[in-house]
């Protein structure tokens, strides 16, 4: 199941403007992308820069990709709020979402998992959404056979937030 990029503005605007220190209800959404400039500033950006508005963390759990910090800051992204751990096996990048999320410390956790997350990973991840107040985002590559069949239409994100 993939929730509609409306769903992540849904989520973010009723996470950081309640005025609320914590949001009401967590949840997971996997987003799909290819590179193409632009999106990232079109969709993304808006969510977490809503959500920075909370007092608590943002999680970047990436490949072995270091974030840019300069893009971060030039876009508005709090660096003092923003940890980044770098991963590279599944249950590793599964695990470390579920610990993240569930213990409420982060405002938002992206992973980026580049395979289908098992319907137990699914559930292991919102149930630590829920307990930690949360959003989850997975982000996942678009695979050159559904870009080619036209099956899933995803959005495209590009990579220029990594150095």
């Amino acid at each position: 199941m993939r929730i509609q990029l409306p769903g992540i503005a849904a989520r973010a605007s009723r996470f950081a403007s309640t005025g609320l220190a914590q949001p009401a209800v967590g949840g997971i959404t996997e987003l799909r992308y290819n590179e193409q400039p632009g999106i990232m500033h079109l969709l993304l950006l808006p969510v977490l820069q809503k959500l920075s508005e909370q007092s608590r963390w943002q999680l970047w759990l990436t490949p072995a990709h270091k974030l840019n910090r300069s893009w971060m800051q030039q876009v508005g992204l709090p660096l003092e709020k923003s940890m980044h751990i770098t991963e590279s096996e599944r249950f590793t990048t599964v695990q470390s979402m579920v610990k993240a999320l569930r213990t409420g410390n982060y405002s938002v956790v992206l992973a980026w998992i580049p395979y289908e997350v098992s319907d137990e990973e699914r559930l292991e991840l919102e149930m630590a959404a829920e307990q930690g107040e949360s959003l989850g985002l997975i982000m996942r590559p678009q695979s050159p056979e559904q870009a080619l069949s036209g099956q899933h239409k995803a959005a495209k994100i590009p990579q220029d937030l990594f150095h």
